[in-house]
C-alpha cells in the first residue's frame, strides 16, 4: 500500500489518500472500507479517497436482478451499494470515496452528480470526451463503432451521512469479463476502456490526474445540485 499522493487543495488537509497498484481482494476492500466508513460516522478517522483495483469479482448491488447475472465465472460478491451487477478487474481504476457529508452540502444526489464530474473532467484530461446519459448509471463515450459504451460506473451509499463506494473506470480491463453480467442493468449499449479507443493511461497516470482536480470536486459538495437534465 502507498501513500505518495496529496491532494492540492487546503480544504483537503484532513483527507488522506490511499493507494494501491497490487489487486486487493473485493472482500478485503469491503470490510475495510466499512469499518472505516464507521469511523469517520463516530469521528474516530479522517476521511479517505482509496484508489485502487480488484482481481476479476462480480458485485451486486440492492438492485441487482439474477436474471442479469448471466456466467458467474468469478466470485459474486453483494456489495450493498446502489445499482446492480458490476464488474471490477484488473486495468480497472476504482475509486473509494469516503466523505463526511454533515461538513458539506447534505444533498445526495448532488454528491453523485459531483462524482460523475469529477470523472468526466479526469477523462478529458486525457482527450476523451465523456458524458452522463439521462436514465442511464454511469460514464458514457462514443465506443470504437461510433455507438454509445460505459467507460465508467458509479454506485455509491451513504450511511449516517458518510459516503463510501464510489467509481470505477476502465483504464485497460479484458472487457469479455464484462459478459458475465448486464452491467447495471443496461444490455442496449456495450462497455469500452481508454485502451479499446486507443488510449494508453497507466494507474498512477490517473491517479495524478485525478487528484489534480480533487480540489474541483470539493468545492462542487458545497453547491447546490443542477438540474436532473443537467450534463
Amino acid at each position: 500500500m502507498e501513500n505518495p499522493a496529496t491532494i492540492p487543495d487546503p480544504a483537503a488537509e484532513s483527507i488522506e489518500i490511499r493507494q494501491d497498484f497490487a489487486p486487493v481482494p473485493y472482500r478485503t476492500a469491503l470490510d475495510a472500507m466499512t469499518a472505516r466508513n464507521a469511523a469517520i460516522a463516530a469521528g474516530d478517522a479522517r476521511e479517505l479517497v482509496w484508489l485502487l483495483e480488484h482481481p476479476p469479482v462480480y458485485t451486486a448491488g440492492t438492485s441487482a436482478a439474477p436474471s442479469e447475472l448471466l456466467d458467474p465465472r468469478f466470485e459474486v460478491v453483494e456489495a450493498g451499494r446502489g445499482g446492480r451487477y458490476t464488474y471490477h478487474g484488473p486495468g480497472q481504476r476504482i475509486g473509494y470515496i469516503l466523505l463526511d457529508l454533515t461538513k458539506r452540502a447534505r444533498d445526495v444526489r448532488g454528491f453523485v452528480h459531483a462524482l460523475e464530474g469529477w470523472v468526466i473532467d479526469t477523462l478529458g484530461d486525457f482527450g476523451l470526451e465523456s458524458w452522463r446519459a439521462e436514465g442511464r448509471v454511469g460514464i458514457w463515450t462514443n465506443g470504437p463503432d461510433g455507438r454509445e459504451a460505459k467507460i465508467g460506473a458509479i454506485g455509491v451509499r451513504i450511511r449516517r451521512w458518510v459516503t463510501m463506494h464510489g467509481f470505477s473506470v476502465n483504464l485497460s480491463p479484458d472487457l469479455a469479463h464484462f459478459t458475465g453480467i448486464v452491467p447495471c442493468g443496461i444490455d442496449e449499449f456495450g462497455v469500452t476502456s481508454l485502451e479499446q479507443l486507443g488510449i494508453e493511461v497507466a494507474p498512477p497516470a490517473w491517479d495524478r490526474a485525478l487528484l489534480a482536480r480533487a480540489g474541483d470536486f470539493l468545492a462542487a459538495l458545497d453547491r447546490a445540485c443542477p438540474p436532473k437534465d443537467s450534463r
